[in-house]
């Protein structure tokens, strides 16, 4: 029932990603003065632009570029920089936990659940020690750094072995994710060769591990069918309908009996619901994730919304095929389910009854590195130069704010003219090594 001018509502927004930053910007440019106030609740003050990490890892995009801060774009929110610990709807609160370890409950009489996905990690060994993903903007700077610090250790170390290990970057996960990182860092580096004096381009070894029997599974077999051989010719090793079986010490051991040595491994094979919502008195189904009806009400809880990677809404696309089918958990969705989220929640609380969530499929587009893409949109197949033309308008097109969407095309622009920049900061990743040993000196 919505609240009365004396009492505003309490909206309480968990995660500050695609859909709880949309959702957020809708609520605070719609609501009326005192009709509710906003809450966003989330362990990082920014929301971070994920199809763009591939980018900002190869250096073609500034990293702070990447990210929307949630302070400054939500002015009328009130912003909590802190993690959900535990989410009871009977008792209608959350408890969260701040950086310094204190925790809080915080209530509310609305709430939308867009805690997201994390990296799912299986039981394989040495993946825990020696993986790194590509889900946040910290990870994409580190494997900046990662690849060019190995290659600047490989020009530098006189053991073969260790030169040839260190010249070894695998992926596993040859989704859009795993494709996009690997072909971004692998164009980079194989650019940067013309810097060092000893490593010739032929001396990098790129491999992508995938347990299917294709890769790209959102386009068209043909296009990813087309996208392996661009790879291969390349150079990259693909290796389908093959799993990972052990990383231990960097040593990788395939399935199908290959075995070599890697100093970087990155893992991008798949994501699950994040596990607050498992322990939640909130419906959950077999992937952990919200079921909820496609106005994006959690079912039997109308007071509570979800959307997004954490949420399985119905995709009324094809469900006259298939009852059960759910959206995919990627970006073009979350986009389009937090737009209507808003209406929606802002519908709910003035009394009305929500609308449906149904799409139309715009396509999918990757990136292959500079100046090369896939995409299959809009019933066409295109490919190269133009693919990756269209890659870059879509994504600039969705970025949330005006300054994002400028400072991104001057970023390329930049780069275009002066070519990226070919250095490893790995400093970042130990701020304080050189204070350490100069007191100890």
């Amino acid at each position: 029932m919505a609240k009365g001018k004396e009492q505003p509502a309490r909206i309480v927004i968990l995660g500050g990603g695609y859909v709880g930053l949309y959702t957020a910007l809708r609520l605070q440019k719609k609501l009326r003065a005192k009709e509710a106030s906003v809450t966003v609740i989330d362990p990082q003050p920014h929301m971070t632009y994920l199809p763009f990490l591939p980018e900002a890892a190869a250096g073609s995009i500034e990293p702070r570029h990447v990210v929307v801060p949630l302070r400054r774009t939500l002015k009328k929110c009130h912003v909590v920089t802190a993690s959900v610990n535990k989410i009871e709807h009977a008792e209608r609160r959350v408890t969260v936990e701040a950086a310094d370890g204190h925790t809080e409950e915080i209530g509310y009489d609305y709430l939308v659940v867009a805690l997201g996905s994390i990296t799912r990690l299986l039981p394989i060994p040495g993946l825990a020690e020696q993986g790194i993903g590509c889900k946040t903007i910290g990870e994409a700077i580190y494997l900046r750094n990662r690849v060019l610090s190995r290659m600047d250790l490989a020009s530098s170390t006189l053991d073969s072995e260790e030169r040839k290990k260190l010249l070894t970057f695998t992926v596993v996960g040859g989704g859009f994710s795993g494709i996009e990182t690997l072909a971004e860092l692998e164009d980079m580096s194989r650019y940067a060769c013309r810097y060092y004096e000893n490593i010739e381009s032929s001396d990098l070894r790129w491999v992508l591990v995938e347990g299917t029997g294709r890769i790209l599974p959102e386009v068209r077999e043909s296009l990813g069918v087309w996208t392996a051989e661009q790879l291969e010719a390349r150079g990259v090793e693909i290796y389908l309908d093959t799993l990972a079986k052990s990383f231990e010490g960097g040593h990788v051991q395939l399935s199908d009996g290959t075995e070599f040595d890697s100093d970087t491994i990155i893992w991008t094979a798949g994501v699950k619901a994040n596990p607050v919502l498992g322990s939640s008195d909130l419906p959950i189904d077999k992937r952990g994730r919200l079921k909820v009806s496609a106005g994006l009400q959690v079912e039997e809880q109308p007071m509570v919304f979800s959307a997004g990677d954490c949420a399985a809404v119905p995709d009324l696309a094809r469900t006259a095929d298939d009852p059960t089918a759910t959206c995919a958990p990627n970006a073009q969705h979350a986009v389009r389910q937090a737009k209507l989220l808003g209406k929606n929640l802002l519908t709910v609380l003035r009394g009305g009854k929500p609308k449906d969530y149904v799409h139309k499929n715009l396509g999918s587009v990757a990136s292959l590195g500079l100046h090369k893409g896939v995409a299959d949109a809009m019933g066409m197949k295109i490919k190269g130069f133009f693919a990756w033309l269209f890659h870059r308008a879509y994504h600039v097109m969705m970025m949330p704010t005006f300054p994002r969407k400028i400072q991104i095309q001057l970023d390329w622009a930049i780069n275009g003219v002066f070519r990226r920049e070919i250095v490893s900061m790995g400093q970042i990743n130990e701020p304080k090594k050189a204070f350490k040993k100069a007191s100890e000196s």
